[in-house]
């Protein structure tokens, strides 16, 4: 669906009437919070700047206060445009700064007018749709305890015109240490802010970042709260952020500075952030334990050595992570120069050992039988189709598999002609679940840059997964008795958020996955009738879970795998 009609039949017949407002803000009387909308401003265009000051105004919420600072502007224009509103509304308050100081010190000295509960940002040339700060309102009365606040955005040219909407995950930690996804509208309780100081100096250009990046210490998971609708219109101008990233190279030395005090003062020592690979975007190294744990490797297979043996060789010849070992989980093979390899393998090196499984195919349960055998603290299942890429990737799915708030770890999956076959798992797509960005091309870059980024998922692919053993047997393993073939990682992964876990997928471990060409395709009735019967397993085990699925957005499509807007 395009963003103009979207507009149309989706988010205007969901917006309240003047009616509609006024009743619900008669059952708000126990909680109308007044809240403060902070905005620095500095030689702002004056077609912008009233078209800024405007949108508040028009908003239906009524209980907010305009807490602008004005940069020492030299341009005495803006400060005759200020005067003129202020005279105007007795809920808009100015501070005129004698000397300039950037937008750190500007935004604290618009801070230090606001008297409100809650602190929202506003940029001086941007703008608030009216009821921004009614659904901000509701949010809060929904949530009584949460500290942070934030909302979908768009961007609005010079003409007014919406587009590229941002349809957000709802709270993404491993994804905001990977970019700043959070940024409008973001609202924050006014003494969570005097707690940490407000802004902060020397990271400008990502010091909205800084300011969140402040605050997680103090407040929980639960106590940040997404707003699923677009209550935000970023100005797209010549040389603005919301334009190109690329035109401020500063931000990304900005965010840099940002994440490392952060890790640098909370932790855990000896975590590293460098440069993602596109603008604004970051990298976390996270420490590997000392000594390195071992993974074991389970990679289950029946005879097809061709493909197996390329599996295994570009993990022995590839593969820079120094502690592992492979187990090939024999499900009955009887080709002789299988049997061959699988001698001639284990020969050759110690860190290979072929188990046989002689049962009926049953991959949750051979899975399960191969970490009864594993001697690792780390278990990696592995699809005996993929082929290793990227020499690094066992050492940063290592890293992450380490983290004792994250459970399952996930990888970057191709097929064979270089397009994508999984970017992580996405609930109720197809029915389900559905790969993020399946079959896009190797280079793109993903919605808003997320198929670069290391992330949050409700799920990621047993093609190549990643977990603490004492996670995986917590979680009770892979559901033998249920999930013979389809949808155990998914059944799996959930268990494991379920457990209080944070899945996790990372473009920095790439490999080919040639899909299902040992088992083949559901192209029998006897497969058919077993798949339906796994969907309608899933169907009723999960159903809550399938519907919404937080790392997505209500607003994006579950019809397809390209993060396209919806319909509903």
């Amino acid at each position: 669906m395009a963003y103009h009609d979207w507009i149309d039949q989706v988010e205007t017949p969901s917006l309240p009437t003047l009616q509609q407002v006024d009743a619900v803000m008669a059952n708000l009387a126990q909680h109308r919070p007044l809240i403060s909308v902070v905005m620095p401003t500095y030689n702002t265009p004056e077609v912008y700047l009233r078209a800024c000051i405007d949108s508040v105004l028009a908003q239906v919420y009524p209980h907010w206060e305009l807490c602008i600072a004005d940069d020492h502007s030299p341009d005495e224009r803006v400060r005759e445009v200020l005067r003129e509103y202020a005279a105007r509304d007795a809920r808009i308050r100015v501070v005129y700064r004698a000397e300039n100081g950037h937008i750190s010190r500007a935004s604290n000295s618009a801070l230090e007018l606001a008297q409100g509960e809650f602190v929202a940002l506003l940029d001086h040339d941007d703008a608030l749709p009216s009821h921004a700060l009614y659904f901000m309102a509701l949010a809060m009365n929904e949530h009584p305890d949460t500290q942070i606040l934030y909302s979908d955005e768009d961007k609005i040219d010079a003409k007014g015109q919406r587009s590229e909407p941002h349809f957000k995950s709802d709270w993404n930690p491993d994804l905001f240490y990977s970019q700043n996804y959070v940024s409008h509208l973001g609202v924050y309780r006014r003494d969570l802010l005097q707690r940490i100081g407000g802004f902060r100096s020397g990271v400008e250009g990502s010091q909205d970042q800084d300011l969140l990046l402040r605050c997680l210490p103090h407040v929980t998971a639960a106590q940040v709260v997404h707003v699923p609708r677009v209550l935000y219109h970023w100005r797209a101008l010549e040389g603005s952020t919301a334009r190109a990233a690329g035109e401020k190279s500063y931000t990304t030395d900005a965010g840099l500075k940002a994440l490392r005090d952060h890790f640098d003062t909370h932790g855990p020592a000896g975590t590293t952030v460098e440069a993602g690979l596109v603008p604004n975007t970051y990298h976390v190294c996270w420490p590997l334990p000392e000594p390195p744990p071992l993974v074991s490797l389970l990679i289950p297979t029946r005879d097809r050595k061709t493909i197996t043996e390329l599996a295994v060789r570009s993990i022995l010849d590839k593969t820079t992570y120094p502690h592992y070992e492979i187990l090939i989980l024999d499900n009955g093979s009887v080709e002789p120069e299988t049997l061959a390899w699988f001698a001639d393998i284990q020969a050759e090196d110690a860190r290979v050992k072929v188990l046989r499984y002689d049962r009926p195919f049953n991959y949750s349960a051979i899975n399960n039988f191969g970490v009864q055998h594993a001697r690792g603290s780390i278990v990696g299942l592995v699809n005996n189709d993929v082929e290793v890429i990227s020499p690094d990737w066992l050492t940063e799915m290592v890293r992450h598999a380490s983290r004792p708030d994250i459970g399952c770890v996930g990888a970057k999956l191709y097929y064979s002609n270089g397009t994508l076959q999984h970017a992580g798992v996405v609930m109720g797509l197809g029915g389900v679940a559905g790969h993020s960005h399946k079959h896009f091309p190797r280079a793109h870059p993903g919605y808003f840059h997320r198929l670069v980024l290391v992330q949050n998922l409700s799920g990621v692919t047993a093609a190549c997964l990643l977990v603490r053993r004492e996670v995986y047997e917590a979680a009770g393993g892979l559901d033998e008795d249920n999930l013979h073939v389809a949808f155990n990682d998914v059944d799996f992964c959930l268990k494991v958020r379920q457990a209080g876990y944070r899945n996790l997928w990372t473009p920095y471990a790439e490999l080919y996955h040639h899909e299902s060409i040992s088992r083949g395709h559901e192209d029998t009735s006897e497969k058919q009738a077993r798949f339906n019967k796994e969907v309608a397993f899933m169907k009723n085990k999960w159903a809550d879970q399938l519907l919404v699925d937080p790392c997505y957005n209500p607003h994006l499509t579950k019809d397809r795998e390209d993060f396209s807007i919806g319909s509903c």
